[in-house]
């Protein structure tokens, strides 16, 4: 029973992001995703508590289709321009889903510098047209 059930679960997720494709929902004037903690700059050590910010919009867990709503997708030293924002963004260990519509994360993060910027992701792991993007911030793993 519990095989099915990952099946079918697996069947379902790998499924949005080809429905996502050429989809993207409008985002309203004036939303804006940011990095509430840690702030640019700061030095941290392991774990790192990461807590997120919106304004403009709601969050709402993914495959939950809400107009002016989105979850967030941690981007963990990746470049924007690098994604495609037409198509549903990959889950990886630089791109962090939080489909559930959580807020803030406790992370491990190897030694070093890291570069953190939140993407906001509709329904179907889309981003928003404009993108709901943070500014990016940086921060030290000692």
């Amino acid at each position: 029973m519990n095989r099915i059930i990952a099946i079918a679960t697996a069947a379902l997720l790998s499924a949005a992001p080809v429905f996502a494709d050429g989809h993207r929902s409008p985002a309203p004037d004036g939303a804006r995703a940011y990095i509430i903690s840690p702030s640019d700059g700061e030095s941290v050590t392991n774990p790192v508590t990461i807590v997120f910010g919106l304004e403009g919009m709601g969050i709402a867990p993914a495959n939950v289709e809400m107009d002016n709503t989105g979850h967030h997708h941690l981007l963990i030293n990746t470049d924007p321009a690098t994604l495609d924002m037409e198509s549903g963004l990959p889950a990886t260990d630089e791109i962090v889903h939080f489909g559930g519509g959580q807020t803030q994360v406790t992370k491990e993060l190897p030694a070093g510098t890291h570069t953190l910027q939140l993407l906001l992701g509709d329904w179907t792991h889309v981003p928003h047209d404009p993108p709901v993007l943070s500014e990016p911030i940086t921060i030290t793993v000692n």
